[in-house]
Formats: structure tokens, sequence, C-alpha cells
């Protein structure tokens, strides 16, 4: 397997350390190019989802990224590469990719002064590790094929909706492979 990491901006490296150590191989995806490599399946990281889009943007990628994702590539995004999947942001305008139904909300637990780690249920599994770092969370879902995979304080922060799975918080930034071991089952 092999999937390609968005290495615009953000944690892209410590996606692909936990990606290797489940035996998958990677790469990063730095422009338009990148794009037409043979994938399995494609990351995009926290980091500043309008610094990201930007790239994006600016590099011509965005239309072909939603084409890959909208064709049925198995897609995760964590913090802000769930923002940039999201149909709306409700407390910020921007076009983004808009690729899941689901309303999420940018900087939902305030500043870099509002940044915990706690540990929940993810998708059945109890005492998972999370690491919310000025993060959103998913305000609502807007389609009944989008299962709620985690939540924390009457907040979802997971989500899955057919090939693309989101988190509020970073797995990357943890021991514990749960999360990323969820999007490698994805990919079989």
């Amino acid at each position: 397997m092999i999937v390609g990491v968005l290495a615009l901006q953000g944690a892209f490296i410590e996606h692909q350390k936990m990606l290797e150590q489940l035996g998958v191989e990677t790469f990063q995806i730095r422009n338009k190019s990148h794009l037409d490599k043979p994938m399995d399946g494609i990351v995009l990281p926290g980091g500043e989802s309008t610094t990201m889009y930007r790239v994006l943007r600016d590099q011509n990628m965005v239309e072909p990224l939603k084409k890959i994702i909208n064709d049925g590539l198995p897609t995760f995004g964590t913090c802000a590469g769930l923002l940039l999947l999201a149909k709306e942001v409700d407390n910020y305008k921007s076009e983004y990719l808009q690729t899941m139904d689901i309303e999420a909300k940018k900087n939902a637990y305030g500043r870099q002064l509002g940044s915990f780690k706690t540990v929940g249920e993810f998708n059945g599994q109890k005492d998972t590790p999370f690491v919310f770092i000025r993060a959103p969370y998913i305000v609502e879902t807007k389609n009944d094929n989008v299962e709620v995979l985690a939540i924390v304080d009457d907040k979802i922060v997971a989500a899955r909706q057919n090939n693309q799975f989101v988190t509020a918080f970073h797995s990357e930034l943890t021991d514990d492979l749960t999360v990323h071991k969820f999007f490698v089952d994805m990919l079989k």
C-alpha cells in the first residue's frame, strides 16, 4: 500500500511515521504532478487550513484533489484537513474543498491556549488518546451516511463518510496507532 501525504505545511512527517510503522509506504505531495502518482489513499494533515488551501489554489491543485477524492480515493483529514473537507465551516467563509457532508467550526476550542489532551472512545475502542491543538469540531453531519466515530464533551470529533475520514484531533502526535489502523483498514 502507498499513501500520499499532503506536505505543503503542517504535521505531515508525523503522519508518514505512523503509517510507516503500520507497513504502509508513503510519499509527500508537494505539487500538482504528485497527485498523478499511484496511491491507495491520501492524508490531509493538521496545520493551518487557510495557508494550505492558498497553496493548493496557487499550485492549481484544488480541482485535481477534489476529483480524486470525489472519485473514491480513501482520504484522511486531521484538524485542518477536516476543515478542508467540510462542506461548511460555520465561522469562516472559504471555498476549501467541500467534499464531505459536515459542518465544522474552526478553532472551536479557542486559540493555542485552548489546546488540550484527553482520552476517549474512538469507533468503540476505549482509551484512545486525543490531542487537540487549536482544534475544530463537527457542528453537525449533513447526511445520513456520515458515521460519527468519536465524541468529546458532546462534540463530534471524528467521522467517516464513504471514502472520507476526518478527526478534529491529532492522532499522529501520540504513540497510539488505533486511528491510523482505522485508516489503513479503509485502504484494504
